[in-house]
């Protein structure tokens, strides 16, 4: 049964900076030359790349509702077997979500660090750390560590405010060095200049304030995963990545990989060329943001209407079927000419249109994911099917147009590799 020191890192709402400490946290024991795994509860794209950074690692999604207990158990065993540190950054509050960032640390025993914003807060703080301590009987918790922390006598109010007996792992001082966010989230790491540094600064902190040693092992019950057919074998595949086309699971490409595809990565942005291939990915991102530059290219969009008419299949998620669209409009009310591969239009709007689980039962197979979006498609286009919320009701509508599937849903390719290598035109 592989064993590996673990640690979930929660926190009693969104906004509390689990984020920055998870990495500061990653970073620092990385440095010390540690092996150190960070996974991100949810289907979040944004945390997982700060992570990938701060560790030196890849950075893979824990969520027993889109990825699956199983997923979750084959992924934190190999990692155990892998790791001298698991860190897991939850998502939203500690408590939020069916299943949530407790549901994983319950059912894996995995110890919780209670992260709290200490801002504007004295004596409060150890009533709410007894609040999370305390709520759902039998949760590991470790303890907790204050965020933000105003003074050294600030540090010591919110110390001396909690239970008798909880654990206290320190104080981090309020900073300058937070990461910086947009619409979606956090910026993408790439887009970061001095990331590095921040890192590296936070990490200094945490060394300074906070009590950063190992937590103790936790088991993981050892659990074996059946290797794929290789029925993607010689086809290449060409997915675009970059700071338009960043919302791309780990998992998703390591799925391809297992399935025997070749994998081409190409930045439409950059001025590249599709690749030679079989297949295409467009994954989600903000192409809103860069519509001007995707607007003047001309050539990729021929490329990849040349690559349609001869039946391969595309695959455009989100972002990506944004820019297959007639035309973008931005957040200012500008107009961009894209692909012109499907008829209609994408337009950002103010507030947040969709969020949530989703399962689309395709002619390929059942496929679950999330979504995630600020923009309305306008599409005469009839839908192939709507995916469905798993709480119940219609989801978002997923389009086929010859060999195009596109939709605003991100799927994660490891719950149904079978129904992943027909989408991409492989072989039964």
């Amino acid at each position: 049964m592989p064993h590996c020191p673990a640690m979930l890192i929660a926190a009693a709402a969104s906004g509390q900076g689990k984020t920055t400490v998870t990495a500061a946290l990653a970073r620092l024991h990385a440095r010390q030359g540690r092996r150190v795994t960070v996974f991100k509860c949810g289907p979040d794209f944004l945390d997982p790349q700060i992570h990938a950074v701060a560790s030196g690692r890849p950075c893979y999604n824990l969520d027993l509702g889109m990825c699956g207990e199983d997923d979750a158990r084959i992924r934190l065993a190999r990692a155990a077997a892998d790791s001298d540190l698991i860190l897991i950054e939850g998502v939203m509050g500690l408590f939020d979500g069916e299943p949530s960032a407790a549901d994983i640390a319950c059912l894996f025993g995995i110890p919780v660090l209670a992260l709290i914003d200490a801002r504007a807060m004295a004596q409060t703080f150890g009533a709410v750390a007894h609040g999370l301590a305390t709520y759902r009987p039998g949760l590991p918790f470790a303890g907790v560590l204050a965020n933000r922390s105003g003074s050294s006598r600030h540090t010591e109010l919110l110390r001396d405010s909690l239970p008798a007996g909880m654990g206290w792992f320190g104080a981090v001082p309020r900073s300058d060095d937070s990461l910086p966010e947009r619409h979606l989230g956090l910026l993408q790491a790439a887009e970061i200049a001095d990331l590095a540094d921040r890192l590296d600064r936070l990490a200094d902190a945490l060394a300074a304030t906070a009590s950063v040693g190992l937590p103790p092992p936790v088991h993981f019950a050892a659990a074996a995963k059946a290797p794929l057919a290789a029925l993607l074998a010689g086809r290449r595949i060409a997915i675009a990545r970059d700071a338009a086309y960043g919302f791309i699971y780990p998992a998703n490409v390591d799925t391809l990989r297992e399935l025997g595809a070749e994998v081409h990565f190409f930045s439409p942005l950059a001025g590249d060329a599709l690749p030679t291939c079989d297949a295409i990915w467009l994954p989600g991102g903000y192409p809103e943001l860069h519509a001007a530059t995707l607007a003047a290219r001309c050539d990729l969009w021929q490329s990849l209407t040349v690559h349609v008419v001869a039946g391969r299949p595309l695959l455009a998620e989100c972002g990506g079927m944004m820019s297959l669209f007639e035309e973008l409009v931005d957040r200012e009310g500008e107009r961009h000419a894209l692909a012109g591969m499907l008829p209609g239009r994408a337009v950002m709007q103010r507030r947040l249109a969709a969020l949530g689980m989703q399962v689309a039962d395709l002619p390929e197979g059942t496929l679950s994911g999330h979504t995630f979006h600020y923009s309305q498609s306008d599409t005469p286009l009839p839908p192939l099917c709507r995916a469905r919320r798993p709480t119940g009701g219609d989801g978002e509508a997923i389009y086929r147009h010859g060999p195009i599937t596109a939709s605003y849903v991100h799927f994660y390719f490891p719950g149904n590799p079978l129904a992943v290598a027909r989408l991409f035109g492989g072989d039964d």
